[in-house]
């Protein structure tokens, strides 16, 4: 791996919210040097899709939970061009976590927010990132989210994912939610689906395969589950949804 991130950090600032939530911000970089050739956003994303208005380097999205979903979505929206991205998680990187999620041998024992900084940090400069190490509870849900339109929910703890998504909807008037349920397993990758729930609540997933239930997670199929809401949240920051 390739450990650009705090090589090429141009400024690293910590701060506190109302509820002593500890902040730690990571700007993003203008241009980088490789080789002797100057790289701009424009030479890693020049083969996504025409973004004229720049709205996703415009745009913040929050990550719930940095496991075999939020680890992956994260990657997958670093590498669409987002501006700026709120990664919140309390773990630690464990051996058990690399069957499925972005993390490798050199990340265990690593709290996954820094670990994801640096996963990041290695295929984007330019992004923005904060993160936020701490679990995430009814008290603090709404600091978390504060300022973000978008609120990808890939958490593990189904009374934890229920929160998440009754407390956003209830207390703001105009935040998305894209959470997920259902991805465990082997079964068919074509269950795998994104609906619209509710007016402002995005669902992916099979619906019926939480790991509770299913032995197992395989990396194809929470790839495919953290695939949907990467590209969900993508679309709807780009108004392709209705």
């Amino acid at each position: 791996m390739v450990k650009i991130g705090f090589k090429f950090e141009k400024s690293r600032a910590e701060q506190g919210s109302s509820l002593g939530l500890k902040r730690s911000l990571y700007k993003g970089l203008e241009n980088i040097s490789i080789g002797g050739r100057d790289l701009g956003p424009q030479d890693i994303f020049k083969r996504n899709i025409s973004d004229p208005d720049g709205v996703l380097a415009g745009s913040s999205v929050c990550i719930l939970g940095l496991g075999g979903l939020g680890s992956n979505i994260g990657v997958y929206l670093a590498r669409s061009g987002i501006g700026r991205l709120v990664l919140v998680d309390f773990d630690h990187v464990e051996a058990s976590n690399l069957n499925r999620q972005a993390y490798s041998l050199d990340h265990i024992g690593m709290k996954k927010t820094q670990a994801l900084v640096e996963i990041i940090r290695s295929i984007n400069p330019f992004i923005d990132l904060e993160v936020i190490d701490v679990r995430v509870a009814r008290d603090n849900i709404m600091a978390l989210v504060e300022g973000n339109y978008i609120i990808c929910e890939a958490l593990d703890d189904p009374a934890t994912k229920s929160m998440v998504v009754s407390e956003v909807l209830a207390n703001s008037e105009d935040k998305l939610v894209v959470a997920a349920s259902g991805m465990a397993g082997l079964d068919d990758a074509n269950l795998i689906r994104t609906q619209r729930k509710l007016s402002r609540l995005y669902l992916c997933g099979d619906e019926k395969s939480d790991f509770e239930f299913t032995p197992g997670m395989m990396a194809s199929r929470v790839s495919i589950c953290a695939g949907h809401q990467a590209n969900i949240i993508l679309r709807l920051l780009l108004g392709l949804e209705g």
